[in-house]
């Protein structure tokens, strides 16, 4: 079965690359209306107030999403603004980056910088600090078995741009972080997962990244974005509270070569929103991941998106701790599953929903497990 959507800038339509369009400061999910249904609907949705406005860091203008390297399309570089301060190795970089303060502007030579970087002096909401380089500005952090390329660590306030992280455990961590924005990245070679934001990291975006090749020291936690703690580290890492890390924006983000979800949304979180990315599930294991995005927390929207692979389902929620994994709206995307599943995977529906604008093509189990509204 398949259902058309309509095209629109800022989307993969059928494969073609179109520009990223870059939305408004505020990301508004709620009143986003649906195409009229093609199915019967299910019964209207009780119970969920809509989410407030997202207010997240400035938005960056990036270019068109086009062919690249090993593991499919990349994300198009940003441009950085005029540097305060120029490194050209790691020591420099340390330096600079403990010397930080409202307004720098760290700009990254060319070149391989050896070792693991934190960031842990905020910016200020008008004066935020700038770290950016180009892809050839590498953050090598010397193995896949332990360590964070680059951890934001309390750094609220900046605009992470344009480099490339490789060869760590996990790529770019954040803690504690608001109103900071992750864009036009490179990260690749990684031992778990790609970007997480944890500990009550809110209102942040993770903008126009190329994620490709996590996984590498146990395929299960090879996520390629990853937001908030699943509850069975809630006592580890948020003193046994819910991870509230929340409205965060992850979007027009090209993800491959993941083991792990594409994008896993944890327990806890609320009100955020995954929008037009890219993802390929070719390389999914399927012991411990099934789908491109999974949903547990609540209130989130997953809309413009196209897939493309998946050992099982395209998108799924789940709820697994009580009260969570409830009101998500999926909407507007493109599941070319190619896999034994559905393309929206509801366990249990809940209050979850799946519009009827999503297109989904070659899943052996159909559209979804609910009917669309």
């Amino acid at each position: 079965m398949t259902r058309t959507i309509p095209g629109g800038p800022g989307l993969w339509i059928g494969g073609a690359a179109a520009a990223i369009t870059v939305v408004s400061l505020s990301v508004a999910l709620a009143g986003r209306s649906a195409e009229p249904p093609a199915d019967p609907p299910v019964a209207a949705v009780t119970g969920t107030a809509a989410p407030a406005p997202i207010s997240t860091a400035a938005p960056l203008a990036t270019g068109p999403i086009g062919a690249g390297a090993p593991g499919g399309a990349t994300a198009a570089p940003v441009s950085c603004p005029a540097a305060t301060v120029t490194v050209a190795d790691a020591d420099g970089l340390t330096a600079a980056l403990a010397g930080a303060r409202p307004g720098a502007v760290i700009s990254l030579a060319d070149g391989v910088y050896p070792g693991q970087f934190v960031a842990a002096v905020p910016g200020a909401a008008d004066a935020p600090i700038t770290l950016c380089g180009g892809p050839g500005a590498i953050l090598d952090g010397g193995g896949v078995k332990k360590g964070y390329g680059l951890h934001l660590n309390g750094a609220s306030h900046w605009r992470v741009l344009g480099f490339t992280v490789r060869n760590a455990q996990k790529g770019v961590m954040a803690d504690g972080v608001s109103y900071t924005t992750i864009a036009g990245l490179t990260v690749e070679q990684i031992g778990d997962e790609a970007v997480h934001l944890r500990r009550f990291s809110s209102d942040n975006v993770v903008e126009g990244n190329t994620i490709r090749g996590t996984g590498l020291r146990k395929p299960q936690f090879g996520e390629g974005v990853y937001v908030g703690t699943a509850e069975s580290n809630w006592c580890d890492i948020t003193d046994c509270a819910p991870d509230t890390s929340d409205r965060n924006v992850v979007r027009n983000n090209v993800i491959t070569a993941v083991t792990a979800e594409n994008i896993d949304i944890k327990e806890g979180t609320t009100g955020g929103a995954v929008d037009g990315n890219t993802f390929d599930g070719a390389a999914l294991s399927g012991g411990h991941a099934d789908s491109w995005v999974d949903v547990k927390g609540n209130a989130w929207t997953v809309s413009g998106n196209t897939g493309t692979n998946s050992s099982l389902d395209g998108f799924q929620t789940h709820s697994v701790v009580d009260g969570w994994g409830r009101g998500n709206v999926f909407t507007r995307n493109v599941a070319n599953v190619n896999g034994p599943g559905y393309g929206f995977n509801l366990t249990p529906v809940e209050d979850n929903r799946v519009a009827c604008d999503n297109e989904v093509t070659g899943a052996t189990k159909g559209i979804s497990n609910t009917r669309c509204s």
